[in-house]
């Protein structure tokens, strides 16, 4: 699947039981390759998450761009073996919601992925899979309040400082699903950054191993960034080569 970037204006989130036939074939593989990433990463930990069965783009009696989702629950070894034996069940997606956090002169913020977790190292925007806790009432699942904790918990951020786009920019990589929603901040890129350097170092277990601000194109050479986080932040600096990859 070619990477994809579309708007939609609101995103429809469901809860569904589903059985997932991935996990009862493979599960001797499952169970072994959580052995050996557990012992590479002790750190790693196999709560519940959410993936999707089914992913949809509608058009809402009102004209609105609507992205539907339906979501089910599985163990995070599932979720960990299913990536990384390069996705064999194509009828299944990771998706996730993200916060772009833009400071006021145009760069955003990056988190560096902390030793604990199953990307330790990469670059992206504060962000986690979906887990139980999404689940609201009426079998809702709200990915816009997932986007709020896990700014929150991985940078001390709150959502509610910034203005948020009305809009839900989904980036579709394969059977990743992505939906970023920009949060401007009022404050300049060093103060942001400073905010959040600060938090992760009073954190007793970071989630994240440091932050950066980035607003240059040529910084998304980094090999830390992710094919659909280069694609989201070329479409979004276009033009703009003011501060690079780290600047504070």
């Amino acid at each position: 699947m070619t990477l994809e970037i579309v708007d939609f204006d609101r995103l429809e989130c469901r809860f569904v039981d589903h059985r997932w036939g991935f996990v009862e074939e493979r599960a001797v593989d499952i169970e072994r390759h959580w052995e050996e990433r557990r012992r590479a990463n002790p750190a790693l930990y196999d709560g519940s998450v959410l993936l999707a069965c089914r992913v949809e783009r509608a058009i809402g009696e009102d004209g609105a761009r609507i992205l539907r989702m339906a979501f089910f629950k599985t163990p995070f070894s599932s979720f960990l073996a299913w990536r990384d034996f390069g996705w064999p069940d194509e009828a299944v997606y990771n998706c996730f919601s993200m916060p772009a956090a833009r400071a006021r002169d145009g760069a955003y913020l990056l988190g560096e992925m902390g030793p604990s977790h199953s990307f330790a190292g990469q670059l992206y925007f504060p962000c986690g899979t979906p887990d139980p806790s999404d689940v609201v009432s009426g079998g809702r699942v709200d990915l816009a309040g997932s986007l709020v904790r896990e700014l929150a918990e991985e940078t001390g951020l709150a959502a509610s400082e910034a203005h948020a786009s009305a809009i839900w920019t989904a980036i579709f990589d394969r059977q990743h699903v992505a939906c970023v929603k920009k949060l401007d901040f009022d404050a300049p890129s060093h103060a942001l950054l400073a905010r959040v350097k600060d938090f992760i170092a009073t954190e007793s277990a970071p989630e994240l191993a440091d932050a950066h601000m980035v607003s240059s194109l040529t910084a998304l050479s980094d090999p830390r960034l992710p094919a659909f986080m280069v694609a989201y932040l070329s479409r979004a600096l276009a033009g703009a080569d003011e501060i690079s990859l780290g600047a504070s």
